[in-house]
């Protein structure tokens, strides 16, 4: 009997097929925790999601654990300090980006609306069940991407553009785009039921 296999875009690395079968396609409602992953898929932007991955404690240090309060008081002096963290990625655009994020969250949450809500109201509040057979069917956008990256736009967050947006719906089981032959589609499924 053929044992059913993993999404291959994980291969093999210990640290991305433990993300893969725990983490990716798992449905997130923690306003932080979404906060933490649209802020790090923002950094991903040119590079391959497992060098953000390798990195994410050093980021969770370098920025207050993504504690919006605390991120939107860093100065210049602070941006300087990040630009040689060498744990991070040093990208002035990158490390401004976060700081911009936190104010849009704040700003949004000022507004009495919730982060979470706010997000989930793309997919109207359940995950997309997808039934993809290959990767090469898997889309890179989608309209429901489309939409929420001008809503972050508007709200003032940067590094949200579709592309990035639908990555972070797929990591945070807005959508489950396992491949269906994959154990963790089922999971997914099941964890949205």
């Amino acid at each position: 009997m053929d044992t059913p296999e993993r999404c291959p875009w994980c291969g093999d690395d210990p640290l991305y097929v433990h993300y893969h079968d725990t983490v990716w396609g798992r449905p997130e409602y923690d306003d932080l925790a979404l906060f933490e992953k649209l802020c790090l898929d923002g950094q991903q932007a040119g590079l391959s999601w497992i060098t953000i991955l390798r990195k994410q404690e050093n980021y969770r240090a370098a920025y207050d654990h993504f504690d919006p309060e605390k991120i939107v008081q860093y100065d210049e002096s602070t941006v300087e300090e990040l630009l040689s963290n060498p744990g991070i990625i040093r990208n002035r655009l990158k490390v401004q980006s976060i700081i911009k994020n936190a104010r849009g969250y704040l700003d949004l949450r000022d507004k009495g609306t919730g982060f979470s809500g706010f997000l989930w109201s793309f997919v109207e509040h359940q995950p997309i069940q997808n039934r993809w057979r290959s990767f090469s069917e898997v889309p890179t956008a989608t309209p429901e991407s489309e939409a929420m990256s001008k809503a972050l736009k508007r709200a003032g967050f940067t590094f949200v553009g579709p592309t990035i947006v639908y990555a972070f719906m797929q990591a945070t089981g807005m959508v489950n785009d396992h491949l269906v032959a994959c154990p963790q589609h089922r999971e997914c499924y099941l964890l949205s039921q």
